[in-house]
C-alpha cells in the first residue's frame, strides 16, 4: 500500500496537541525584524505548524517589529500571500493547493505589527505597554543588533519580569566572529538579562535527526558499550552544500566557512555524538555535559586546518563561477568557502581518536552526515570479495538530505568461498513515520515559550567552542595560510585528502553512497 503524502502544512478541522504535551503557556511573542525572510519563511510558517498541532494557546499574540512604513492589515496580507504560495509549490515534495482557513485565520486574527526603532528604549516603552504578562523577544535581525536592541529592552523596562511571569530573549547565530567578539556579546546579554532568559538559537538543534543522535546513543543499550575509543579508530563530520554564496557575499566576505559553520553546527553535531551521557535531560544538565566535552577539546593546531575557495566549475550540471567572480565579493578575496580541520579531544571515552570536521560551498553533493569508522578486526581471517581488506565497520547518522541511521558491517558473499562484502542496515524517517508540519523551528519555537532550554547554547559553550578555533583564525590573519583552490562540484581541495591521508585514513566520501 503506498505511503499517504503528508501536505508540509498540515489540514485539520480541529487542532489537538499530541497526547501528553502540552500547549504553551499564554504569552506575547514580539518579532524584531518582522519583515525579514526570517520571520516569513521559517517563523510564522513554524508557528502556523505548531497551531496546527494544538501546541499554540488562546492568549497567544504576536506582535512584528521594523522599521519600515506598513500596516497590521498589510503585514497580514503579505503573510498570508507567503503562507498561500509555499502552499502551492507544485516542484516541492509535500505540498497541499491551500491553507487551513481556521488554523490561519486564528493565527492572523492575532497578528499586530508595530512600526519602531527597536534600538529606541523610548520607541520600545510605547510598545511595551501594550504587553502585559508573559513576553519572548526574538531578535530576527542582523547580529549588529543584538546588544543594542537588548540594551534598549533593559531601559524601556521591557527585561525584568514582573511576579510570576517570564520575559525571555531569543537570538539567532552568529553569536560573535572570534573569541574576544563573543565574551563582549555575551557580556553585554549579561548585563541586562539573566543566562536564563537567554535564548541562543543553533537551528541544526532543531532537526529531528540531530535530536534523534542522543536517543540512539543513551536510549539503546547496543550502542553505548562501543562508543568509545576501544572500538572506534575515527569519527567524521561533514556538512556540504551545492549552493554557492550566491546574493549573500556581503555577509560571507566578513565571515567565511569556519566562522559561519564550526564553532556552532558543527560544534553541535560533535557534541551530540562525543559528550557524556547527562545525569538527567534537565536542560542545565545537558548544556553541562556539552560543556565539559568541549573543554576536553585541545584548541585546533594550525597545521591541522585546511582552507578552501571554490573556482569555476560544474554543480549538478550546471555551469558554476568562481567565487572571487561572484558580485560583491573582492578580486584577490582570501575568504575561505571550504574549511576541514582534525580536532583532538582529550578524555578518557576519547583520547586518542581523531575527529575530522569538514563544510564547504559549491561541493558535489548536499549533505550533512557523521560517520562513526570503527577499528578492524584484530586479526583477518576472511577477505573480502576483491581481494582488499574488508572495510571497517560503520555507523552513519543522516541528518541531511536523508534522515536515518545506516550500519555497515561485513556479511559473506553467496559462493563456495567464505569472502566477505560491504552490506548495509539503513533506518530512514519516512519508512516508519508520517510526515509531520516541520520547516525546523517548531520544536525550538516551542521550548523558548515553554521555557526549556535544552537546545539552546549557554554562554560558556559559545565561548569554549571559539577558543578550540582560535589559534586557526589567528594564523590566518597572520597571513599564514591562504586558501588552496577546489573546482566546483568536487569534493573540495586536495589538501583536505592529505589531512587525512597522512593519518593512513581517507574521507568517507560525500556522493551520498556508503
Amino acid at each position: 500500500m503506498p505511503r499517504a503524502r503528508i501536505s508540509t502544512f498540515a489540514q485539520t478541522d480541529q487542532p489537538v496537541a499530541p497526547s501528553g504535551v502540552k500547549p504553551a503557556p499564554d504569552c506575547t511573542l514580539v518579532i524584531f525584524g518582522a519583515h525579514g525572510d526570517l520571520t516569513k519563511r521559517l517563523l510564522i510558517p513554524a508557528l502556523y505548524d505548531l497551531k496546527v498541532s494544538g501546541l499554540l494557546p488562546d492568549g497567544f499574540r504576536i506582535i512584528g517589529v521594523d522599521n519600515a512604513e506598513d500596516t497590521t492589515e498589510g503585514w497580514r496580507d503579505r503573510l498570508t500571500a507567503m503562507m498561500e504560495n509555499f502552499t502551492k509549490d507544485p516542484s516541492a515534495e509535500f505540498y497541499t493547493p491551500k491553507i487551513d482557513e481556521t488554523v490561519w485565520n486564528w493565527l492572523s486574527a492575532r497578528l499586530t505589527y508595530a512600526r519602531a526603532d527597536f534600538t529606541d528604549p523610548g520607541a520600545l516603552r510605547d510598545l511595551g505597554s501594550g504587553i502585559n504578562g508573559n513576553a519572548v523577544f526574538y531578535l530576527a535581525v542582523p547580529a549588529r543588533f543584538f546588544a543594542p536592541a537588548v540594551e534598549a529592552l533593559g531601559k524601556a523596562g521591557l527585561t525584568e519580569e514582573p511576579e510570576n511571569h517570564f520575559r525571555r530573549v531569543v537570538i539567532e547565530k552568529p553569536f560573535g566572529t572570534d573569541l574576544q567578539s563573543a565574551k563582549d556579546l555575551n557580556s553585554h546579554l549579561l548585563s541586562v538579562l539573566k543566562e536564563e532568559q537567554i535564548f541562543r538559537v543553533d537551528h541544526f538543534l532543531g532537526k529531528e535527526t540531530v535530536q534523534n543522535i542522543l536517543a540512539m546513543r543513551f536510549g539503546n543499550v547496543i550502542f553505548e558499550p562501543i562508543w568509545h575509543r576501544d572500538y572506534i579508530d575515527n569519527i567524521q563530520i561533514t556538512a556540504a552544500e551545492t549552493v554557492t554564496v550566491e546574493s549573500r557575499a556581503a555577509f560571507y566576505e566578513a565571515t567565511g566557512a569556519l566562522r559561519d559553520m564550526v564553532p556552532n553546527h558543527l560544534f553541535q553535531l560533535l557534541a551530540m555524538v562525543a559528550m557524556e551521557p547527562p545525569a538527567s535531560f534537565a536542560p542545565e544538565k545537558v548544556r553541562t555535559s556539552k560543556q565539559t566535552l568541549f573543554e576536553s577539546i585541545l584548541p585546533v593546531k594550525p597545521e591541522d586546518v585546511v582552507r578552501g575557495q571554490y573556482v569555476a566549475g560544474t554543480v549538478k550540471d550546471m555551469p558554476v563561477a568562481a567565487y572571487r567572480d561572484s558580485p560583491g565579493v573582492a578580486s584577490d578575496s582570501d575568504t575561505e568557502t571550504y574549511v576541514a580541520m582534525k580536532l583532538e579531544v582529550q578524555n578518557w571515552r576519547w583520547a586518542g581518536v581523531p575527529f575530522y570536521i569538514r563544510t564547504g560551498k559549491a561541493m558535489s553533493n548536499r549533505l550533512a552526515e557523521i560517520v562513526i569508522e570503527f577499528r578492524v578486526p584484530p586479526l583477518t581471517l576472511f577477505p573480502s570479495a576483491d581481494a582488499h581488506s574488508p572495510p571497517p565497520n560503520r555507523v552513519i547518522l543522516n541528518v541531511q538530505p536523508v534522515q536515518g541511521v545506516t550500519i555497515c558491517f561485513g556479511a559473506k558473499k553467496p559462493g563456495p568461498e567464505m569472502r566477505l562484502v560491504d552490506v548495509q542496515s539503513r533506518f530512514r524517517y519516512p519508512d516508519f513515520f508520517v510526515r509531520e508540519p516541520n520547516v525546523g523551528y517548531e520544536t525550538l519555537l516551542y521550548d523558548c515559550l515553554c521555557g526549556d532550554a535544552t537546545l539552546f547554547q549557554r554562554a560558556d559553550n559559545i565561548e569554549t567552542a571559539w577558543a578550540v578555533v582560535e589559534p586557526a583564525l589567528e594564523s590566518w590573519k597572520a597571513g599564514h595560510s591562504a586558501p588552496e583552490p577546489y573546482a566546483a562540484g568536487s569534493a573540495g581541495p586536495r589538501a583536505a585528502d592529505e589531512l587525512l591521508a597522512r593519518d593512513g585514513r581517507a574521507w568517507h566520501p560525500i556522493d551520498g553512497q556508503v
